[in-house]
């Protein structure tokens, strides 16, 4: 049981995890914080939250754990907004799709890491936004990855492990850098890729035709385009360096792709179609 919950980003994330602590009765208080007042009411209005504040020193005081839902441009200002109003018992996490940066500016802030923040990541989401669009079953059956550092102190990583664990989240636990590395490759890449698409169909002549005939395999693959491009903005420039990595490495085999395609070459189109096959239907399950 969490006694008070303070929630800094009450959006899709921050909303969808009050609604399923609240549905799992394992919090007490839920105080939200943010910028948009008009949100912040809605939130209260649709009982997500049960108070609010836009002043992130007043969200904290008090609270148990503090939930950081904030983009990761602004993750350094709330922190140092936050380091002197937190209760000495407060457990500090954050839902962060970079850790990198995010650990940075924790230690900058602080002079040090503190034992009792827990760098966090729920690996769950849709193209929307805003408190409106969060529900309590966003979490289930999905992935939490939490990234613990030296200095953490047991209790606190448990809490919020058991935390994500009421969710109905699967929680996992892996190194910053590691966690980087992959959400580049398994999530920002596809990401830059649905944007680049259709921005690029969108500059074309006949755009309108193209869109017109677009069938279900095209929304597919671009419904995320449809996502915050300032929230993708922050997060993409926040992991760079390891987004750009991944990005050299799939403009490198589609250019092989593309010499096949203008050479004719049918088993080395063939042979790459098949091998993605392969992977999708055996490493990867709804």
């Amino acid at each position: 049981m969490i006694p008070r919950l303070a929630i800094l980003g009450v959006g899709l994330i921050g909303g969808s995890l009050a609604r399923a602590l609240k549905r799992a009765q394992r919090v007490g208080e839920i105080v939200g914080c943010g910028r948009n007042e008009d949100q912040l009411r809605k939130a209260v209005e649709l009982g997500v939250i049960d108070r609010y504040t836009t002043d992130p020193a007043e969200a904290v005081r008090g609270a148990d754990v503090v939930v950081l839902g904030t983009p990761v441009s602004a993750m350094r200002a709330v922190l140092a907004a936050i380091r002197d109003h937190l209760a000495p018992q407060a457990v500090l996490t954050d839902v962060g799709s970079a850790k990198g940066c995010v650990v940075e500016d924790a230690r900058a802030v602080f002079g040090g890491l503190p034992e009792r923040f827990v760098p966090g990541h729920p690996i769950a989401g849709t193209e929307k936004s805003g408190v409106e669009a969060s529900f309590a079953e966003l979490f289930e059956h999905r992935r939490v990855i939490l990234t613990p550092h030296v200095e953490n102190a047991a209790p606190a990583v448990d809490l919020v492990r058991t935390m994500w664990l009421a969710t109905g989240a699967q929680v996992v636990e892996m190194g910053i850098r590691h966690h980087d590395e992959v959400l580049a490759a398994t999530s920002h890449l596809p990401h830059v890729l649905a944007y680049t698409v259709v921005d690029t169909l969108a500059a074309m002549d006949d755009r309108a035709e193209i869109f017109r005939y677009a069938a279900g395999g095209f929304r597919d693959f671009t419904r995320i385009s449809a996502s915050d491009p300032a929230m993708w903005r922050d997060i993409c420039l926040a992991n760079r360096e390891c987004l750009v990595a991944v990005i050299d490495e799939y403009v490198g085999n589609l250019q092989r792709l593309r010499a096949a395609l203008a050479a004719g070459d049918e088993p080395t189109v063939y042979e790459t179609f098949r091998r993605a096959k392969h992977a999708r239907d055996n490493f990867y399950r709804e």
